[in-house]
């Protein structure tokens, strides 16, 4: 233990130390305000699925997973009034998760919400959801890679990676 002594003999020392516990006071306390982002969706597992099985796979499907939302979490997109948003992330099939951006968002009297955004940190990012009590359809596009978001039947929605060059025109 240093004595007061020593503090006496070198006034910086006791200035440093103060800094330093100040300085990571404020850290911590930075780090415990910033949450991380919810996630909106997350994979299912195929056991805990019951019911009928998926659609087949179509040629323009790369890859396909079950997902469930966070009931929470579309109530609060859906709010148009709802501002600021906590920060909402969406896991796609590759790479890290993506935290969403919100640009505009219209609730009609029919309960139907359409929310539009881009991707944070991700560069030609975009994404659309129409959202109607717990039915979700809707796409993201990052980059070249583009993903739909289907409602299969009774609140199960299936998460696409689509191939663009295989699929048909409307």
């Amino acid at each position: 233990m240093i004595s007061s002594k020593v503090y006496r003999k070198v006034p910086w020392l006791a200035g440093g130390a103060v800094s330093w516990t100040l300085c990571l006071l404020v850290v911590m306390a930075w780090a415990a305000n910033d949450p991380a982002p919810s996630v909106l969706w997350r994979e299912v597992s195929d056991q805990a699925s019951p019911g009928r099985p998926f659609p087949p796979k179509k040629p323009w499907v790369i890859r396909e997973r079950e997902i469930v939302f966070d009931p929470e979490l579309l109530t609060l997109l859906k709010n148009a009034a709802a501002r600021p948003l906590p920060p909402i992330a969406i896991a796609l099939f590759h790479g890290p998760s993506y935290e969403l951006d919100v640009s505009s968002s219209l609730a009609r009297l029919s309960d139907v919400s359409t929310v539009r955004g881009s991707l944070k940190h991700a560069p030609k990012s975009s994404w659309s959801l129409i959202i109607s009590g717990n039915v979700v359809n809707g796409t993201v596009q990052v980059g070249d890679r583009l993903y739909k978001i289907e409602h299969v039947f009774n609140g199960r929605h299936r998460l696409l990676e689509i191939d663009p060059a295989k699929m048909p025109s409307d």
